[in-house]
């Protein structure tokens, strides 16, 4: 098997991941935070260690301020709920995940006013543009770091320093960057950044966090059992019991400690190379095959290890079958949960296959996609 399909979930996994996962199911166990027993105390240790790790990556000052949630989509559904309120003006981008795009549509039938602001054919954005869409009730800028459908990198530090001018709260969906792309809540004035812990931080599905800046309330999606303060009703006000309620999957927080153990050992700039080097072999490979359309920017300084391509011809699920079942080739088609993107490359109605590398997809493997795709070019009669 050839893996082509880490935007949708990382595999392989580093070997620490593994074995850290398994050695606390099998050695350890123990539910954070739910009396004083060793289990309980080692466990909740780990998640302590955790948000100091995640801290360390993104600059984070108080890794209490990083809550853990079940994915990043609960991340973000706690950020849009929990901070907007009817009457406030939102902005987001043309090209946002479903992730963020349907909470957003939710809450403009609740009376919040909702701008995605235009990007550009290959999913590029005009900072500026954000500039021209604040209005004066504008409370929040929300947008992606980077496209799971075309890769394209966004201009997170300069819509950061937009947001910090004018006085708004900004959100940063980092699902398809987080261990790959520099990300400094400092240096990119983030005030809200959302993570999912199976993509790019190497761990398990199941995992996912928010880091909310100090001074900034947010409403929790739920309240319950935190092992905080049990002898009172309600729910604690601080971080990050705000808006951790229940048992965490601890087992999850495990794989993501040692992911990011994984990208702090190996350097995120080192992982971003090798992407970029995958990347821009297959883009050049692509390029050269008869009936091949790429997708987004073309060029792996300007985009994530994601490839959105289609072949004339040939149905985009035709494509994706025929690269499994033919070539062993691990591929995602469709519409990936992003139809606003899909709009934005024209690609609405016929949806796309994408190819996404990762930190352990070796040149030879690279090699064979393209064998792979262009002999399916030729049978298409492209």
């Amino acid at each position: 098997m050839i893996y082509m399909d880490n935007a949708a979930t990382t595999y392989p996994k580093p070997e620490n991941v593994y074995t850290a996962v398994d050695y606390f199911n099998r050695s350890l166990g123990g539910n954070p935070g739910r009396g004083s027993s060793q289990a309980t105390l080692k466990a909740g240790s780990i998640l302590v260690d955790a948000r100091e790790a995640l801290a360390r990556l993104f600059n984070i000052q108080d890794s209490e301020q990083i809550a853990f949630t079940a994915n990043i989509t609960e991340s973000l559904n706690i950020a849009l709920k929990g901070f907007l309120h009817p009457g406030d003006h939102v902005i987001s981008t043309s090209m946002e995940h479903n992730a963020v795009a349907r909470p957003l549509y939710a809450l403009s039938r609740r009376g919040i006013e909702w701008t995605a602001v235009p990007c550009a054919d290959d999913g590029s954005l005009d900072p500026e543009d954000i500039r021209k869409a604040i209005k004066p009730n504008t409370r929040m800028v929300c947008m992606l770091h980077a496209s799971n459908l075309t890769g394209t990198i966004m201009p997170i530090a300069q819509a950061g320093k937009i947001c910090r001018e004018n006085g708004l709260v900004f959100v940063v969906d980092s699902a398809q960057s987080a261990g790959i792309l520099p990300l400094d809540v400092v240096e990119q004035n983030i005030d809200i950044l959302a993570f999912t812990g199976h993509k790019g931080l190497l761990g398990l599905q199941g995992t996912g966090g928010l880091y909310v800046a100090p001074g900034i309330e947010i409403e929790p999606l739920k309240e319950g059992g935190t092992g905080s303060f049990s002898e009172h009703l309600e729910h604690p006000e601080f971080m990050p019991d705000r808006l951790e309620s229940g048992t965490p999957n601890t087992p999850g927080i495990v794989g993501l400690l040692a992911g990011v153990e994984f990208i702090l050992q190996t350097g995120r700039d080192n992982i971003c190379r090798h992407e970029q080097e995958i990347t821009a072999m297959l883009l050049s490979g692509l390029r050269e095959i008869k009936g091949v359309k790429l997708y987004g920017p073309g060029d792996s300084t300007k985009q994530t290890a994601v490839i959105a391509f289609n072949i004339d011809n040939l149905d985009c699920g035709e494509l994706s079958m025929q690269l499994d079942y033919l070539y062993g080739v691990v591929t995602r088609s469709g519409l990936h949960c992003a139809p606003l993107a899909h709009q934005v490359i024209g690609t609405l109605e016929r949806g796309s296959c994408r190819l996404s590398p990762g930190y352990f997809t070796t040149q030879a493997e690279a090699e064979a996609v393209i064998r792979a795709i262009h002999g399916l070019a030729q049978q298409s009669g492209s």
